[in-house]
């Protein structure tokens, strides 16, 4: 086993005060014939690929399946005998699992909110981790596993498998040869129909459901149907809205095409919740506008209905003198960040690709390195930022939110046309004009904005506490 080479440290018995540490070993390649034994963080939904992606892989062990709701045991417990031949043992609190050291790997599906910590939980543990995008809930706790990560040496891999084909890569490496001219914009669209999830009223959670650990590091409210298991994206305080759950996929293309790109100089956003009113709080209508220099990142997320709506895509556009490329993401996909493999290889599942990282303990082997999920997911974090401490204004005012840059206004009068195309009055209609920031990537803060600095975290909820030191 994997966990015999590990030293571990034992943590604290008592899991209200759960407190853990441990090293990773000297780093020795793993060999082909070692079993790794993943549990399986919240198998409701993503979580059967996290399942299926690690099982059907040689020696590759589901050992456990993690979440709070006992009801989805019987089922994907029953899917993992019949597919895999083994039968995984079935836990609610993540915690009773970081403390069996014949685990190896923890692989997280759970809610936002629990993405970070959990996966630093891991790291302290001993453990490698893939977790799913966005790798964070807020700018902060994804530094802070950034930080775990290299402290423990640990695998950490982030759940933008776009990152694993290599078409991407081959475009990326094009754009940043300069032989298209200059890119003026790269744009990531997410335009995916969602409906009112109406209003649920407060009610006891089902006896199934530990929903205390359900809750983890988030404040403490009352239990609703619109939050288990999946409506929890429409709402801060587990989710990050479409931007951060779809988007960030493409969010991570787009930046991806900019040569050199990490933190942008400025970030504003603006949008609203059209078209109904239902119980949730994100946006379901978001332009979001990244300044980087040269380049502007364009994001465009639409949940309505309607002919404007473009679907799941990235596009590249150049300046006059250049080829145009607009491509979808069902068509070109991939790139490669770390010392770019891709060039020698094919396209290669990221479930794969992590465990032969896990394999040869090298994290230049992870195609979706965590740092590089760390400024992709920030991006979706800072643009609700913005949103969220804006001022709400009415489309009848004709103002300028992006003032005489033309490449913006554009997309926002193709937003209002995308409204107008689902039965909006805009002359009747307000929407919200996100706060501009101003990043500092150097601190990885917001310069001059006290009140922005405070929604790059959260307070967390004790035990579940993302630590400033890790």
């Amino acid at each position: 086993m994997i966990s015999s080479r590990r030293k571990f440290i034992a943590q604290s018995s008592a899991l209200a005060a759960f407190a853990i540490s441990g090293t990773k070993s000297s780093g020795n390649i793993i060999g082909a014939n070692e079993r790794i034994n993943v549990a399986v963080c919240g198998i409701k939904s993503r979580g059967s690929s996290h399942i299926g992606g690690h099982g059907r892989q040689r020696n590759v062990h589901i050992s456990h399946l993690v979440d709070p709701d006992s009801r989805l045991y019987e089922g994907r417990k029953k899917f993992v005998t019949n597919k895999f031949k083994n039968t995984p043992e079935c836990v609610q609190d993540v915690r009773k699992v970081l403390d069996n050291k014949d685990v190896d790997v923890i692989s997280i599906a759970t809610p936002n909110h629990w993405h970070s910590l959990m996966s630093i939980w891991a790291c302290q543990a001993g453990k490698d981790v893939y977790v799913e995008k966005p790798l964070s809930h807020n700018l902060f706790e994804g530094r802070k596993l950034v930080e775990a990560a290299k402290k423990y040496n640990c695998i950490v891999q982030h759940g933008t498998q776009n990152r694993s084909l290599r078409k991407w890569s081959d475009l990326a490496n094009e754009i940043a040869s300069g032989k298209r001219g200059k890119l003026e914009v790269a744009l990531g669209t997410c335009h995916k129909r969602r409906k009112s999830i109406g209003f649920k009223d407060p009610t006891s959670p089902p006896s199934e459901l530990d929903f205390d650990v359900w809750t983890g590091p988030a404040p403490k409210e009352k239990f609703h149907e619109n939050l288990v298991h999946y409506n929890w994206h429409w709402f801060w305080n587990y989710g990050n809205g479409d931007i951060g759950n779809q988007g960030v996929h493409q969010m991570d293309i787009a930046r991806w095409m900019i040569p050199g790109a990490v933190w942008p100089k400025k970030i504003i956003c603006l949008g609203g919740r059209f078209g109904y009113k239902d119980q949730a709080e994100t946006a379901n209508t978001q332009l979001a506008i990244f300044d980087y220099g040269e380049s502007l990142l364009v994001f465009d997320v639409r949940g309505l209905e309607g002919k404007t709506n473009l679907g799941v895509s990235n596009h590249v556009y150049f300046d006059q003198n250049a080829k145009q490329t607009n491509v979808k993401s069902s068509e070109i996909h991939g790139i490669k960040n770390i010392k770019n493999p891709l060039a020698d290889r094919g396209d290669v599942d990221i479930f794969e690709n992590f465990i032969q990282a896990v394999r040869s303990r090298k994290e230049a082997d992870l195609d979706a390195h965590v740092y590089e999920g760390h400024v992709s997911s920030g991006l979706c974090h800072l643009a609700n930022v913005s949103y969220r401490l804006g001022e709400k204004t009415s489309f009848r005012k004709k103002t300028k939110p992006f003032g005489n840059n033309p490449k913006a206004s554009e997309y926002f009068e193709r937003m209002q046309e995308h409204l107008k195309d689902n039965g909006l009055k805009l002359e009747e209609t307000d929407y919200i004009v996100g706060r501009t920031l101003a990043f500092d990537a150097s601190t990885e803060t917001i310069k001059g904005d006290e009140e922005a600095n405070q929604l790059l975290s959260r307070r967390y909820r004790p035990p579940y506490v993302v630590p400033d030191k890790v």
